[in-house]
């Protein structure tokens, strides 16, 4: 029997992992329970070394078989998101206000599935690491881990990641070489002017009516500065001010999502950011912070690393379930981080016809569990072959 056959054999425990998390999600760097639960899990099978805290609440579980000097990574995110579940499941969430809905839980469960099946075969010959990491929504948890040490102290050659994505042919793999998914800068602008009556607005100076119109100027950044052959994406999707019809608030708050698949635009983009919110706050006689959030990098995949995981799949999957070459994403992965340290891959698995991620009603496919662990078995023992 085949490590696929194997694993949907095993897809009853392997969703009990998924929907115990699913109901009790964490967010980004509050996963203190979350990552409990993973080491817990991982210290029941043979043979691994468990390493935790790494950059707060992440783990490194590795697993050596043999004298091959070869090690191999294997990255699978934790964290939850801040949305109201909407979705009738005898395994929904239990806290208001926070969800699995980008399926992190379910890329855990693939990779502990995958981790439990190479310890009890063994059948390779060298070091896998199973990395789990917290806070990827928020691009904390990558630079955290990085910078507490992860590839000084828990070497490895090569390093690969998984994203589910609706929309996909449901278990269908799709790869792609270099740049892959944007640059993400979360930015927040707060606008101070002078709060007042609404009566009297000659006596205040109102943040709402420049963070108005820095909101409509910054829409100039993408369609006449940026090459129409470039990808940018310049997203205010928040605006938080005042909570009175008659009031002239104080200040206005503006949360901006800028995504980029060049470096170089990038740099250039959030130049325009800061010298666009500077002449806007200046001319309504306001004042200006810009808040910058962890600092984006594009996801690059090494051409070479991205060809040969594609041949593992065909092989393990058939040629008629791989999909080279597929469209890049404007959405953002801190597993970027790593890539700048290490070679690899970072791959796309179809979740078939369901709500996109972070939408309230998104459900991660449970059918998808035994062929994503199956990959990452695949992965390891051809690598470590």
């Amino acid at each position: 029997m085949n490590a696929l056959e194997t694993l949907k054999g095993k897809q009853d425990e392997i969703r009990s992992w998924m929907e115990t998390m699913h109901q009790q999600p964490e967010l980004s760097m509050q996963e203190e329970n979350t990552s409990k639960y993973i080491a817990g899990i991982l210290k029941t099978f043979e043979g691994f070394e468990i390493a935790e805290g790494v950059g707060k609440y992440g783990i490194v579980a590795s697993l050596k078989v043999g004298d091959g000097q070869k090690v191999i990574g294997i990255r699978a995110d934790f964290d939850a998101l801040p949305i109201q579940e909407d979705n009738d499941l005898p395994y929904k969430s239990r806290f208001e206000g926070k969800s699995h809905l980008c399926g992190h839980d379910g890329h855990t469960s693939m990779a502990l599935a995958a981790a439990k099946y190479l310890s009890e075969t063994k059948n390779f010959n060298g070091t896998v690491r199973f990395i789990h990491q917290p806070g990827e929504e928020t691009m904390q948890g990558g630079p955290a881990m990085i910078q507490d040490g992860l590839f000084e102290k828990f070497p490895v050659d090569a390093v690969y990641a998984m994203h589910n994505i609706p929309g996909l042919e449901k278990g269908k793999f799709h790869f792609r070489e270099g740049p892959t998914m944007s640059a993400v800068d979360n930015w927040e602008i707060v606008i101070t002017g002078k709060g007042g009556h609404g009566s009297m607005p000659e006596l205040s100076v109102d943040p709402i009516v420049c963070g108005s119109s820095l909101v409509m100027a910054l829409q100039t950044i993408v369609s006449r500065n940026v090459s129409p052959w470039k990808n940018t994406v310049v997203n205010v999707g928040s605006f938080q001010a005042g909570n009175a019809g008659n009031v002239v608030p104080q200040t206005a708050t503006l949360k901006l999502s800028v995504r980029n698949m060049d470096n170089d635009v990038r740099k250039m983009v959030l130049e325009k950011i800061k010298s666009i919110t500077k002449a806007q706050a200046e001319s309504f006689g306001c004042t200006y912070e810009i808040k910058e959030g962890v600092a984006g990098t594009v996801l690059v995949n090494t051409p070479e690393n991205t060809r040969w995981a594609s041949e593992v799949a065909k092989k393990t999957f058939g040629a008629e379930n791989v999909i080279d070459d597929t469209d890049p994403l404007m959405s953002s992965e801190d597993f970027a981080f790593m890539l700048e340290q290490k070679p690899g891959n970072y791959c796309m698995l179809g979740n078939g016809d369901t709500f996109m991620v972070h939408h309230p009603k998104y459900v991660f496919n449970q059918e998808i569990l035994p062929i994503g662990a199956a990959y990452w078995v695949a992965l390891v023992e051809d690598y470590l072959k």
